[in-house]
């Protein structure tokens, strides 16, 4: 090659470069961003953070597992997708169009249901709390499907890549705003104003909406189904009503045929599919109701909590998540997928062993109450624990480095889980129907790890930390068996209409 053909190639080369940088400059690539802030805002001030501020209050832990049943609304949106994907609302809809509207909407719900829980003291009307806690995730379970669709419909497939970066960029800094930022705001001055500073913060997702355009293909869109063999079945509807037949076609279109067109493309397997996507956060989900009450127990500050496991945490995170996404260029989808299955679950334990380090108060009961009944039964090897009987507990922490080991191990492993898992479930969508059967998966994915993690805090008031970290890392064997599973059956067969060249 001659050398003025090395130079137009480098030339061309920076121009590529430049063009694939300036994508990032798009107007709707930037209000990505805004929007990923607004979606990831709500989700921890009804999660985690919520479960500090409950047990400051005084909550029992058992209490604060049933609070986080909350966060089961982003595991059922699914039921209620529909009607947000399809149906333009009679004001909002011809101001904003279908999309923005949805958001704007929802968006009003959060700051709303935010102040409500502000002006609600948990040692007085925790019930009114819990409603109110239920309305800001609903109202967030909301948004994120009209900003799932907004994404998918806003931009050219080529840029899919940059709003999802600039997505989760959005998404992250929203978590370290509600999680550390939550921390320190309540630590120099009390939760309920913390929360109303956070209804505040819901308005950069309003201004966004108001600036934001609608999608051209939004606009476009028509409420009826276009498959062949509804619409045939339509015709042979000709008996009902006209409002009848839109109606039911309507239903068709929006509920029924994304369903079958996932069936019809994987067959049984996609039962396996699908409860296998169900199961695979359950270790880390349960894990994470009792996360801040179990720093709180071993003695750590609000500060201490902040600093490493929200800001250190995140960039654990990011990191894991930057890791997962070169492995899964080197090797493909599955591969990455299941080792994140076995280093969830298997980093679980780390926290076992923060909590041998400096045992609270009530495991330390717990083990006193169980030798003096090994001791009355007349047990011989009661005797081999007799000095340890009636151990003095003295308050203190393991110090931040045994904190910050703990963090980094299951963080990475999080972010890293979270590239692969979230490659897979996109994997599984047709285009065609990316918002409704995104939301069935997103749905499926919380639901078991919700619901049994609204137990863990009845655990570990009946048998400690230590037994329920380790519990919460054997939750995770089922989704390492049906990942063994799927990296068997996806190498020997595809479903026939969609090849998955990255899924092996």
């Amino acid at each position: 090659m001659s050398t003025s053909e090395g130079l137009d190639t480098a030339g061309k080369g920076r121009r590529d470069w430049r063009a694939a940088l300036e994508v990032y400059a798009q107007p709707r690539v930037i209000g990505m961003a805004f929007l990923g802030f607004a979606s990831g805002l709500p989700f921890l001030l009804v999660f985690s953070t919520l479960s500090a501020w409950l047990a400051q209050e005084g909550v029992s832990k058992t209490t604060i597992g049933f609070f986080s049943w909350i966060g089961m609304m982003y595991s059922i949106k699914f039921f209620w997708a529909p009607v947000v994907d399809r149906l333009p609302l009679p004001v909002l809809g011809r101001l904003l169009g279908r999309r923005r509207a949805w958001m704007l909407l929802a968006q009003c719900g959060l700051m709303a249901g935010l102040i409500a829980m502000a002006t609600t003291d948990p040692t007085q009307n925790l019930a009114a709390l819990a409603w109110f806690g239920l309305l800001v995730a609903f109202s967030s379970a909301t948004q994120d499907v009209a900003i799932d669709a907004w994404r998918i419909e806003a931009v050219d497939e080529s840029i899919q890549g940059a709003m999802a970066a600039t997505y989760q960029a959005g998404y992250r800094i929203a978590l370290l705003t509600a999680g550390a930022g939550a921390f320190y705001i309540a630590s120099g001055t009390s939760w309920p104003f913390t929360y109303f500073v956070m209804a505040g913060l819901v308005g950069v997702g309003m201004v966004t909406v108001l600036l934001v355009a609608e999608p051209e293909a939004s606009a476009r869109a028509s409420l009826l189904p276009e498959e062949p063999w509804v619409k045939a079945h339509l015709q042979r509807c000709g008996f009902l009503p006209e409002p009848v037949r839109g109606a039911y076609g309507w239903v068709l279109g929006a509920v029924v045929c994304p369903l079958v067109d996932f069936f019809a493309r994987y067959g049984m397997p996609a039962i396996i599919i699908l409860l296998f996507v169900s199961l695979f956060r359950v270790t880390d989900i349960t894990l994470g109701v009792m996360a801040n009450p179990f720093y709180l127990d071993m003695h750590y500050s609000l500060n201490e909590i902040a600093s490493v496991t929200k800001l250190f945490g995140i960039a654990m995170t990011l990191g894991g998540a930057a890791l997962g996404g070169v492995l899964i260029v080197r090797y493909g989808i599955l591969k990455p997928l299941l080792a994140s299955a076995i280093l969830a679950a298997a980093t679980n334990l780390a926290f076992a062993w923060l909590a041998s380090q400096a045992p609270d108060a009530q495991s330390l009961l717990l083990f006193n109450t169980g030798l003096m009944d090994m001791a009355t039964r007349g047990d011989s090897a009661a005797f081999l624990w007799t000095p340890f009987l009636n151990t003095p507990w003295q308050p203190g922490n393991p110090g931040l480095l045994s904190l910050a080991l703990t963090v980094s191990a299951d963080n990475l492993s999080g972010g890293m889980a979270g590239s692969a898992f979230i490659a897979y479930l996109s994997s599984l969508t047709n285009t065609q129907y990316t918002a409704t059967q995104y939301a069935l998966f997103s749905s499926l994915m919380t639901l078991p790890g919700k619901y049994i993690g609204g137990y863990s805090g009845w655990v570990v008031d009946n048998f400690g930390y230590l037994p329920f970290f380790s519990y919460t890392a054997l939750a995770g064997v089922p989704a390492i068996l049906l990942a063994v599973w799927l990296f068997y059956i996806h190498r020997h067969e595809q479903p026939a209409h969609k090849p998955q060249e990255s899924a092996s």
